[in-house]
């Protein structure tokens, strides 16, 4: 017999304030309850999910700017968060979550839609987000704000192993070659996909020392390909294990074994086990050579895009690979 619970009225939050740096334990604490009881209304009780290195919040953080939002309870405690960032006209949400106790009350569509206003302000061409395609009940919620599917993000690694040469880092650049590096990979992502800048992520990343660019020329020295990476733990307390790949761009997919090569690379010379590829559905042929290289399928994301902001063509034979993840 189930047992009757009191009623109680639900708790109000105000917001949007802007997210610091200050408010990172309490965005983790948030995060890891409310993805904990996702997975638990998922049918995997016993999982709880860790928190966040603080290192990654302060780069979400930092790279999102003015959105970085949260809401507040009536007792001054944080009660839900969206992190809106923009890669130039590139806008996407994440990540974001409502404390379990305070959802079904209408505060999460608050959160996605002060996401979106903020994201169209900043003339964004493109407003997306990822989510876990098993988890019916978020993609209704999502679609219920105007969001629909798209394809699936595969995520797939290629085991750390050395080169017969390191890999280019822009990191490891004299100062005025890695302004020229930056200003190249800026170049390069317009051509290919105009509209899009990774500029600031690049630059955060080496300031906040996350990890490194890898850099692949052509045989006429120009660039061909670079993919941002990160090394520190992605959550709080780990070793490192995995190195990520938030950015990637290839002029096109011959330049792939190369800057696959760089990127294991720098993966074994920063002390992890392993480089992770998250691959757009869009690129069957990248998924496909991959797999060529022995990778293993590790996990799936599903991308969805607001109506009417859709995600742009990449120049034919070309890759741009955003990730929608810290």
């Amino acid at each position: 017999m189930a047992g009757l619970r009191t009623w109680r009225a639900p708790r109000s939050a105000e917001g949007p304030f802007p997210a610091s740096v200050d408010d990172i334990p309490a965005l983790n604490d948030v995060f890891s309850d409310a993805f904990t009881e996702r997975y638990r209304r998922d049918g995997m009780v016993g999982v709880r999910v860790p928190a966040l290195n603080p290192q990654i919040w302060r780069y979400a953080i930092e790279d999102a700017q003015d959105g970085a939002m949260l809401w507040r309870g009536d007792r001054g405690e944080v009660a839900a968060f969206n992190i809106a960032h923009r890669s130039g006209r590139e806008g996407w949400m994440g990540p974001l979550a409502v404390r379990p106790e305070m959802q079904g009350h209408g505060l999460g569509k608050e959160v996605v839609r002060a996401g979106i206003d903020w994201l169209r302000r900043q003339d964004s061409r493109t407003i997306g987000l990822e989510t876990m395609p098993r988890t019916m009940d978020n993609i209704g919620f999502y679609s219920h704000l105007g969001f629909v599917p798209g394809r699936l993000t595969l995520t797939l690694t290629l085991d750390a192993a050395p080169a017969d040469q390191p890999a280019v880092l822009m990191g490891r650049l004299p100062n005025r070659d890695r302004d020229d590096a930056l200003a190249e990979c800026r170049a390069l992502t317009e051509a290919l996909q105009p509209g899009l800048d990774f500029t600031r992520e690049l630059a955060l990343t080496e300031q906040l020392a996350l990890g490194d660019t890898v850099l692949v020329r052509g045989a006429d020295g120009a660039l061909a390909g670079f993919a941002l990476c990160h090394s520190v733990p992605l959550v709080e307390g780990r070793v490192r294990e995995e190195l990520r790949v938030l950015k990637l761009a290839l002029t096109d997919l011959s330049v792939l074994p190369a800057l696959a090569r760089a990127v294991t690379d720098f993966a074994r010379r920063s002390g992890t086990r392993r480089a992770a590829f998250r691959v757009q559905g869009t690129y069957e042929a990248m998924y496909g050579a991959l797999v060529a290289m022995r990778a293993r399928v590790r996990w799936s994301d599903l991308r969805m895009t607001l109506d009417g902001y859709p995600e742009p063509p990449v120049r034919a034979g070309a890759v741009v690979l955003s990730n929608w993840e810290i």
